[in-house]
């Protein structure tokens, strides 16, 4: 649900007629986007399973041709949807106003409420594409398999690194990993979005977390004397 940085390059002269990308580039880009977005969209609402090349293309706007022009299969297209999928939410979660806080708690508990207050529109715009595929794809496909543990773990690391500042200033004699903790947490996010699925809507999601909120609020008391390194 789930930032990269570009490396930094020495300044360069740039000529007039290379300052904008060519018009072919910038069509093929353009189309590769829509592509991603749609196999997202379409995946996150049939399953991967049952979403059709056809049906990627319909929602995009385009022809198979140009499916087939930049993904060789749709197993290809469900690979790269995951990585842009994981991408945007860097993106969003970067951006969002908890991940600023000076404390480390703090952002734990903000990252919950945020998750919290995304739980809007119909279910395919708040579930996760990548719990979506590989509860139905983990055996048949490796690939897809391997993208989506990838991409939830990266998602987790980003959390553990808050989990790990704050037991540390909260909890640091507690026996429990700030690795296992945060993972946990996306353990309670993809069955938040399976119950939602389930009742049809996100009021059962938005009562997981509020328990997860609970669970690291225990976790990591407040009443405890912090732990600051000198």
């Amino acid at each position: 649900m789930f930032a990269s940085m570009s490396s930094a390059r020495p300044a360069a002269k740039v000529s007039a007629r290379s300052a904008n990308p060519p018009t072919k580039a910038a069509a093929a880009y353009a189309s590769t986007q829509k592509l991603l977005n749609a196999a997202v969209h379409v995946i996150r609402s049939k399953g991967y399973s049952a979403a059709r090349v056809e049906d990627i293309c319909a929602e995009a706007g385009l022809t198979k041709g140009a499916f087939f022009h930049h993904f060789e299969s749709k197993e290809a297209c469900a690979i790269a949807a995951a990585a842009h999928f994981a991408a945007t939410a860097d993106t969003l979660f970067a951006a969002a106003p908890y991940s600023h806080l000076p404390d480390p708690r703090a952002r734990i508990l903000g990252y919950v409420d945020f998750r919290k207050a995304i739980l809007r529109g119909d279910l395919p715009q708040f579930t996760c594409l990548l719990g979506t595929m590989v509860q139905e794809a983990y055996g048949s496909h490796p690939a897809i398999r391997a993208a989506c543990d990838r991409y939830i773990s990266e998602h987790a690391a980003r959390l553990e690194v808050d989990i790990a500042e704050a037991k540390a200033r909260y909890a640091p004699d507690a026996a429990w990993t700030p690795e296992s903790a945060a993972l946990y947490s996306q353990a309670v996010l993809q069955g938040a979005f399976i119950l939602a699925k389930a009742k049809r809507g996100p009021e059962v999601a938005a009562d997981c977390l509020d328990h997860l909120k609970r669970y690291f609020e225990t976790l990591l008391p407040i009443g405890e004397p912090e732990h600051v390194a000198p």
